[in-house]
C-alpha cells in the first residue's frame, strides 16, 4: 500500500499564503513605497496609453492581480482587463471589487494554466508574479504567443538573479529585509524558514519555502528573459532597482545600495 502523501501544488500552495484576510500590502515594497509604485504605474499608463492610441482599444492580461492594486490603474487607462489569481479569496475579493465595472474578468486560475489558452491580446501585465513560477521563461514565452503584433510585455519587482550579484549587495539586501522582520513578529517560524533556506534545504508542503520561489532557483534571471523579448518585441527596456520592505531602508538604498530587483518592459511586438 502506498502510504506517501501527495505534496501540496502550488496553487494550494498559493492560497495557504494568500487566504482569507491576508494583507498584500504589508511585505511588498511595490506598494508601500511611493517611488517604486510610481515605476510602475508610469510605465502602465505609458505603454497602454501608446497601444490605445495606435489601436482604439487595448486587451490586457494581469497575472496575478492580488487585491486589485495595480488593476485600477489598468482600468483607469480605459483597457479591457482580464485579471487572475490562484487563490480563491484572493479572486473573491476582486469579483467584489469590480462587479460593477463591465471592463474587468476575474478568473479563478487555481493551477495557472488558464492564462494560456483565450483570445488575442494587446498587453500582459505581472507584478511580482515571475518569481512565483518555477517555469517562468516558459510561461512568459507561451503568454507572448498570445500578444498581437505591436503589443507588449510588462513585468516587474521580480528579484534579480543571485550568481550575478556581488556578495556586498546579497548581503546588504538580505540584512536590511532581517531588519524590518524583526519588527513584524512571527520571528520563531521566521528564523526557522531562514535556517533552512541557509542550509539549502526546502520543504516543498510549506508554503513560506515555495512561495518565494526565487529562493529555491536564486532569483530571476532578468538577462534570460530580456533576451526571450528582444526577440520577439522591437524595444526591451530594462529597470533595476533597490526594493526592500522598511520605508527607511527603502530610502537609504535608493540612494546608496546596489540594485536587487527588476523590471522589464518589451514593446511592439513582431
Amino acid at each position: 500500500m502506498n502510504s506517501a502523501v501527495a505534496k501540496p501544488t502550488m496553487g494550494e500552495l498559493q492560497e495557504k499564503a494568500h487566504d482569507i484576510g491576508h494583507d498584500y500590502a504589508k511585505g511588498s515594497p511595490h506598494i508601500r513605497h511611493y517611488s517604486i509604485r510610481q515605476r510602475v504605474v508610469g510605465e502602465i499608463h505609458r505603454v497602454l496609453g501608446e497601444i490605445l492610441d495606435r489601436n482604439g482599444r487595448c486587451r490586457v492580461l494581469e497575472l496575478g492581480a492580488g487585491h486589485g492594486t495595480f488593476t485600477d490603474h489598468l482600468v483607469a487607462t480605459g483597457a479591457e482587463v482580464e485579471v487572475t489569481e490562484m487563490s480563491a479569496p484572493s479572486a473573491d475579493a476582486l469579483r467584489r471589487r469590480f462587479r460593477h465595472n463591465p471592463q474587468v474578468t476575474v478568473t479563478e486560475d487555481h493551477e495557472g494554466t488558464a492564462v494560456f489558452d483565450g483570445s488575442t491580446l494587446d498587453a500582459v501585465v505581472a507584478i511580482s508574479v515571475l518569481h512565483h513560477i518555477p517555469d517562468y521563461l516558459g510561461t512568459v514565452e507561451r503568454l507572448v504567443d498570445r500578444i498581437a503584433p505591436g503589443g507588449a510585455f510588462l513585468t516587474f519587482q521580480d528579484p534579480l538573479w543571485y550568481p550575478r550579484r556581488s556578495k556586498i549587495s546579497m548581503s546588504i539586501d538580505r540584512n536590511a529585509y532581517l531588519l524590518w522582520r524583526v519588527g513584524q513578529g512571527g520571528l520563531r517560524s521566521g528564523a526557522a524558514t531562514r535556517i533552512r533556506r541557509r542550509r539549502g534545504i526546502y520543504d516543498e508542503s510549506k508554503a513560506a519555502d515555495m512561495v518565494e520561489y526565487h529562493v529555491v532557483r536564486q532569483g530571476v534571471d532578468e538577462e534570460a528573459l530580456r533576451r526571450l523579448f528582444a526577440d520577439r518585441f522591437h524595444r526591451t527596456n530594462m529597470h533595476r532597482y533597490w526594493s526592500t520592505q522598511s520605508g527607511l531602508l527603502q530610502a537609504f538604498g535608493e540612494r546608496l545600495a546596489p540594485p536587487t530587483t527588476f523590471g522589464c518592459v518589451a514593446e511592439l511586438r513582431r
